[in-house]
């Protein structure tokens, strides 16, 4: 029996890592994602919805009392808690500018789940690998809704 070599078995061993992953694709509809036949689950999923297309896609902060409450709980480690506190951070630390509202959302978005008082989206994430070769892989943030707005928020971000 004729042996092989052993960075064939290594090779052999490696092939899994070194497929590319599954690229995360956004659904082919996001309105409905955020439609639900519970009323409460329903109300929760807009908020979220008009903080994605009013805020983070248009950058409209000014509005951000319309969905945010006074106390918002941060736990992004790169953005202070407090309506004020996100504020900052987008309008003063990122300088987004505002833009247009478009009728319909335009992110990327994979999922969007509701449980309680908590709507958790899941998006698309565009980023590079340590050669510079693109990839996509998937962002989470977590609201609790209290009262008709976003009162407390996570999501995966590290410090920057």
């Amino acid at each position: 029996m004729r042996k092989l070599p052993v960075f064939l078995f290594l090779l052999a061993a490696l092939v899994p890592v070194l497929r590319a992953q599954e690229p995360v694709v956004p659904a082919r509809d996001v309105e409905a994602l955020f439609k639900s036949p519970d009323p409460k689950l329903q109300a929760n999923k807009m908020v979220i919805y008009g903080v994605y297309r009013d805020l983070l896609q248009a950058n409209h902060w000014e509005l951000a009392g319309k969905y945010l409450t006074d106390r918002y709980i941060q736990h992004n480690p790169n953005a202070q808690s407090g309506l004020e506190g996100v504020v900052k951070f987008f309008t003063e630390v990122l300088k987004v500018a505002p833009k247009p509202i478009p009728a319909r959302l335009e992110a990327p978005i994979v999922a969007v789940l509701a449980e309680g008082d908590l709507v958790t989206v899941l998006s698309v994430s565009e980023r590079k690998d340590s050669t510079g070769k693109p990839y996509t892989t998937t962002w989470f943030d977590t609201w609790r809704i209290k009262d008709g707005k976003a009162d407390e928020h996570w999501d995966c971000a590290t410090k920057n």
